[in-house]
């Protein structure tokens, strides 16, 4: 437990950021989900679309601090791979 005032407070704020964090963590996951469906259905038009917003939550996400810059490269790379195999 917290003893300074100080700490309650920080304690206070890192609930309030965890929370920002995760949300902006599930954006990124069910964005990602959608343009994989949307991959393995051979749905190339709505997985360009789904890929755009994928890349929005990736970027927001790295502007954030919430993931590093590098990750939110990486898992753009991947799922632009994924979505160029498609016909």
């Amino acid at each position: 437990m917290p003893n300074t005032k100080s700490a309650i407070k920080a304690a206070r704020q890192n609930l309030k950021r965890r929370a920002a964090n995760l949300k902006t963590l599930e954006n990124i996951r069910k964005t990602a989900k959608t343009v994989k469906k949307h991959a393995t259905a051979a749905n190339k038009a709505e997985a360009v679309k789904a890929l755009s917003a994928a890349f929005a939550a990736l970027d927001k996400a790295a502007k954030k601090n919430v993931i590093h810059k590098n990750n939110a490269s990486r898992h753009k790379s991947r799922l632009s791979k994924l979505v160029a195999k498609l016909k």
